[in-house]
């Protein structure tokens, strides 16, 4: 909780105790208005199998130089420099689908922070940086996977350049799945590619990202992540699909959660797919929340031993207050029985849990469900999922960015899942915790830069001239929201990024959490710095025995954007040890002011990166993935091939990286 004084009660503060105010209020049968929050509620509805969809097979990789007329989503009267009003709106169409109403403060506002810690009673947490090993022991996998010319190009080229990757991870029954905006592919655990990369949009049985003969537009698939079950040996994939007029790309307001399961234990056999409805206006469905029609944004999941569960942040399309009065609806929970998915079943069960508050009226904002090793399950209460979540975003009414507590989530009774009533029951408790707050933007060591270049020099037909000089832009590193949760032997593991002084500056580093979750007590946290360089999305997963990894981009004055991780044992973390060297700087649109990343007027950017990282477990073994920059290329080399020999696109230079760990 944050501290107060009898004569000082801060701006966040005060504003979650007034909704805490009205949803009591609320609760009690008393009137409030459009921004009071609700009492959580739980409402039950289905959803309905679609048609089973093969794995999509002989899809080819088709690169093209230069960049095609629109290369971004949403702009459909093209990017070129004469048309600013068509760039704005294919940035805000990428600033409604990754939402984020944090400000990022500056390594140099020392002005703001210390106003930031005056009004919250709080300090930004000085942080003991730790060591960068050479040495590697355990890891016995270390290869490239999916990037930015993959993406672009797959589908026969018929895609957009995205950024960021959004990172995906499942492994189990001897295949390795990882999936990203907007492309997945299958290896094998010795890293052999078993597929071809393939779109999300073909997956998933849409039109093309863009047809490039027709200009239609298919849906806006976004967000992916998947899960491997080893009770019903069944691949999940997950994703949020938006509605496009297919002329012009435009939201419809109608998106729903895409949910793929495996008919068998293949990943590479036909694939069961659900839609499940998440506009909430009251269509299709759907309750009808305020402000609605509304999006389900950064949708994440986890499961337990009956149910399988998929969190959303609910923000309204439009720009209406919405329940908080911050153009935010909070975290929306969705359960599922897991068997009934994994069965095929023709309809299954829906458990949504409403607007999610904390005792206090906090907003959940990315309410982030468990995942345990293997069959490890909580099956106390009839079955019990948890979730971990953080406060110091904006959503959650902190307007200082720092915060001294994290929220437990408590789903019991999870067994009901599979019967014909479903009744579950959700509650939320608040722990004290270490300070953690929105980390700065992360710097990169300087490098070559060609799209840089090319927008400066206006080398390509609608890219560039730039109307500010344009530099190397820095990396994203999220705004505070938890990550990656894992329950492993009796302990629930969580992680997120925090703004921190290490070694004198400030930097973004990693706050990691260990919990007791029947106790509703922190048993052990700490955090995860590196001096003159910064740790970004990170993702912790941990074995019955307590071993673990957290993994991680380790970007800054000393390292290109790399894959790193650091080892986990007993609830400590140890050094920081780097799988993926990174080897140039990140060169992508979105951190150029030219295009527009932040859809204001005047153009800014808005640097993209993550927006999440995955580790696993499988067997005795702890697998990740995590952005990087793999690849290297100047000005020259790019004027001559702007996929730099297969290694990038026009607009970007992302890639992802996979390792092993055994123990």
């Amino acid at each position: 909780m944050l501290r107060s004084t009898p004569t000082k009660v801060s701006a966040r503060t005060a504003a979650v105790l007034a909704v805490a105010l009205l949803a009591g209020m609320l609760s009690m049968g008393a009137a409030g208005s459009a921004a009071a929050a609700p009492a959580i509620h739980r409402s039950v509805r289905t959803v309905t199998k679609g048609a089973a969809l093969p794995f999509p097979t002989g899809q080819t990789v088709n690169p093209i130089q230069g960049i095609q007329d629109p290369e971004i989503p949403g702009e459909p009267e093209g990017e070129g420099g004469e048309d600013d009003a068509a760039r704005a709106r294919a940035a805000q169409r990428q600033q409604l689908v990754q939402h984020s109403l944090s400000h990022r403060p500056s390594a140099k506002m020392t002005a703001r922070l210390q106003a930031a810690e005056a009004e919250a009673d709080l300090t930004v947490p000085t942080v003991s940086p730790k060591s960068v090993v050479g040495a590697n022991p355990g890891l016995d996998r270390s290869f490239e996977g999916l990037n930015f010319f993959d993406q672009r190009f797959a589908n026969n080229g018929n895609q957009f350049s995205i950024e960021p990757p959004d990172q995906g991870l499942c492994v189990g029954n001897g295949f390795v799945l990882e999936t990203v905006n907007d492309v997945l592919q299958v290896y094998s655990t010795g890293g052999r590619a078993l597929s071809p990369v393939t779109d999300l949009n073909t997956f998933y049985g849409y039109p093309a990202q863009i047809d490039r003969t027709t200009g239609l537009q298919g849906p806006f698939v976004t967000d992916p992540s998947c899960y491997y079950d080893p009770a019903h040996k069944r691949f999940f994939h997950l994703a949020l699909t938006l509605d496009v007029v297919p002329d012009t790309g435009a939201f419809t307001g109608t998106n729903h959660l895409d949910i793929a399961v495996s008919r068998t234990s293949s990943p590479l056999g036909a694939w069961n797919i659900y839609r499940l409805p998440v506009q909430d206006d009251g269509t299709l469905g759907t309750p009808s929340h305020t402000g609605c029609p509304c999006i389900g944004d950064y949708p994440h999941l986890g499961a337990d031993k009956y149910g399988f569960y998929v969190t959303t942040n609910e923000y309204p399309f439009s720009d209406d207050p919405g329940v908080f009065g911050n153009n935010f609806n909070g975290a929306q929970l969705y359960a599922f029985s897991k068997a009934a998915l994994a069965a095929g079943a023709a309809t299954v069960n829906v458990v949504q849990f409403e607007n999610l508050v904390l005792s206090d009226g906090t907003p959940g904002f990315t309410v982030w469900p468990a995942q345990v090793p293997d069959n490890h399950y909580a099956t106390r209460a009839n079955g019990t999922e948890y979730f971990l979540s953080s406060s110091a975003a904006e959503e959650a009414l902190n307007e200082t960015g720092l915060d001294n507590r994290i929220g437990l989530w408590t789903l019991t009774n999870s067994r009901s899942l599979d019967t014909s009533s479903p009744a579950p029951n959700l509650a939320g408790a608040i722990l004290s915790s270490e300070t953690y707050g929105v980390p700065p933007l992360s710097e990169q060591k300087g490098g070559p830069v060609p799209l840089r270049d090319c927008v400066i020099t206006a080398c390509l037909e609608g890219v560039g001239p730039s109307p500010v000089r344009e530099v190397e832009g820095p990396l994203d590193s999220n705004d505070s929201r938890m990550q990656q949760t894992w329950l492993a032997g009796g302990r629930l593991y969580g992680a997120l990024d925090t703004i921190a002084r290490v070694a004198g500056n400030i930097k973004a580093a990693s706050a990691y959490f260990v919990v007791d979750p029947v106790a509703k007590a922190i048993t052990k946290q700490g955090y995860i710095g590196v001096a003159g360089n910064n740790v970004n999305y990170p993702a912790i997963a941990v074995l019955p025995s307590g071993k673990g990894v957290v993994s991680f981009t380790l970007v800054g004055t000393n390292h290109y954007p790399s894959s790193a991780y650091a080892q986990v044992s007993g609830g400590n973390v140890g050094a920081v040890h780097i799988a993926g060297k990174g080897v140039g700087p990140q060169d992508g649109f979105s951190e150029y002011v030219f295009f527009n990343g932040a859809g204001t007027d005047p153009p800014t950017a808005r640097p993209r990166w993550g927006d999440y990282s995955a580790t696993v477990t499988a067997g005795d073994n702890l697998w990740f993935a995590t952005e990087w920059i793999g690849q290297r290329c100047t000005f020259t080399q790019y004027q001559a091939d702007t996929t730099c020999g297969g290694t990038r696109g026009a607009l970007g230079n992302w890639s992802t990286h996979l390792a092993r760990l055994g123990t």
